[in-house]
């Protein structure tokens, strides 16, 4: 019986891997990013088994990952978070900065608000959880490939809920952490060499930003969103 040949980081390419590779032609090229070996071998057949989706290497760790995504140039990298050594969000931002274009799909047992909002802000394209079905992962891999950037509902909700609308200036969040401790207008203005009126400005600014009507609400929200690390 013929066996997989196996690194020592974890990459494992089976002969009939590389058999089906030669065959599908343009086929859409996937890396696996996954430091359990079982789910590796597992995303391996579902790739090996769907048309048109060749696996191009495996990696289990973020590190093996930019080594192997440099080499392979993948068209889409699937990309666990938690993994020794460097973990998901690294390797994605170490990925991006050698092109800024690069597909890469979060694959993970993490929904947590901080997990999500720290991979797109890395650069992933889409979220998606090890619980999805067979056919919507190669749904989310096609839609991928063709430039999209996908989430499922309920994770789009928890990304809006973690990110204001738009991005707050540094002003405005000096501001904001001012807010927090409590400072009127006028103490603000003094701490920050500024008019009250440019405060007032600021404030109505964050306000709009942060969906907000009062300052309490506004602390509330920062806390929530950790917009600061006081």
């Amino acid at each position: 019986m013929s066996g997989r040949a196996k690194t020592p980081n974890g990459e494992t390419h089976a002969s009939r891997s590389q058999r089906s590779i030669a065959t599908k032609g343009k086929a859409i090229g996937v890396l696996i990013v996954e430091d359990h070996a079982i789910v590796r071998d597992g995303l391996l057949s579902l790739l090996e088994d769907e048309p048109g989706v060749k696996a191009v290497g495996q990696a289990g760790d973020g590190r093996r990952a930019v080594e192997l995504w440099k080499k392979y140039r993948p068209d889409i990298t699937l990309m666990d978070l938690k993994m020794p050594g460097m973990n998901g969000v690294a390797a994605i931002e170490a990925i991006r900065a050698v092109d800024p274009g690069a597909r890469i799909i979060v694959l993970t047992t993490y929904s947590g608000d901080e997990d999500i909002y720290q991979a797109f802000r890395a650069g992933a394209k889409a979220y998606v959880l090890k619980d999805i079905r067979s056919e919507q992962l190669f749904r989310c891999i096609r839609k991928v490939h063709e430039g999209q950037t996908l989430m499922p509902p309920e994770i789009a909700a928890k990304l809006a809920d973690r990110l204001p609308a738009e991005e707050l200036s540094s002003r405005e969040l000096e501001v904001l952490r001012l807010l927090v401790q409590g400072m009127p207008n006028k103490l603000i203005g003094r701490e920050l060499d500024i008019t009250e009126l440019t405060v007032k400005t600021h404030v109505k600014a964050l306000f709009r930003k942060l969906n907000v009507l009062s300052r309490t609400e506004a602390v509330a929200v920062a806390a929530r969103k950790g917009l600061l690390r006081l």
